[in-house]
């Protein structure tokens, strides 16, 4: 029965997939396909230990996950149906390598945009919670400069979306943003998924 309700919910999430919205495509080298995934899980990695900080979510008592980003990542990269998979109703269904990257492209561009305007806010311990979370921005900045990842210049939704999502008191802010990481965390897990996918490359066949 377990089996059952996985390949349906499996069948389910791939017959929404949208199709391709004709972004421009993108030319990925090989040091491309060898690099970012690395840059990719070494993200996922330091985002595990700022949530393990005591200087971020300590005395923060809900185990709250948040994710506002408007990227459709999860979808977008959700794998290609194969044709062999017994689907009712679906034969197959394309992935679209160009719309899944340009998702990932805007889920950076919006925890960027986040992580900034929090270490702007009010803040419990500034000088600490900067020096936790600064590394994390590092790593954005190397994945959206070297891996073809940086939105265009004049796409400023990431900086609208997190205009006032901070108020005045710093544990509010903190609470929020604790759980805005736990976000970032689950996406990153998607999106680690996605680059081994592409990295595969099976669905070129």
């Amino acid at each position: 029965m377990a089996n059952f309700h996985l390949y349906f919910a499996s069948c389910a999430l791939l017959l929404i997939l949208r199709p391709s919205t004709g972004l421009p495509v993108r030319n990925l080298s090989p040091e491309y396909h060898a690099q970012c995934p690395e840059l990719f899980k070494n993200l996922l990695l330091n985002i595990k230990e700022v949530l393990k900080s005591d200087d971020l979510c300590s005395s923060i008592m809900s185990d709250t996950v948040a994710i506002k980003s408007k990227a459709e990542t999860v979808l977008a990269c959700a794998p290609a149906l194969a044709q062999t998979s017994g689907c009712i109703g679906q034969s197959s269904s394309s992935f679209s390598e160009n719309e899944c990257l340009s998702n990932i492209t805007k889920d950076l561009a919006h925890y960027d945009a986040l992580i900034q305007s929090y270490l702007n806010s009010s803040l419990k311990s500034p000088e600490k919670e900067a020096k936790l979370l600064n590394p994390t921005l590092g790593i954005i900045k190397s994945l959206r400069e070297n891996c073809s990842l940086k939105a265009a210049e004049d796409d400023d939704s990431s900086e609208e979306d997190v205009a006032q999502t901070w108020d005045a008191g710093s544990f509010n802010n903190r609470q929020e943003m604790c759980k805005m990481m736990r976000g970032f965390y689950v996406r990153t897990i998607t999106i680690n998924r996605a680059m081994g996918y592409i990295s595969a490359g099976d669905y070129k066949k």
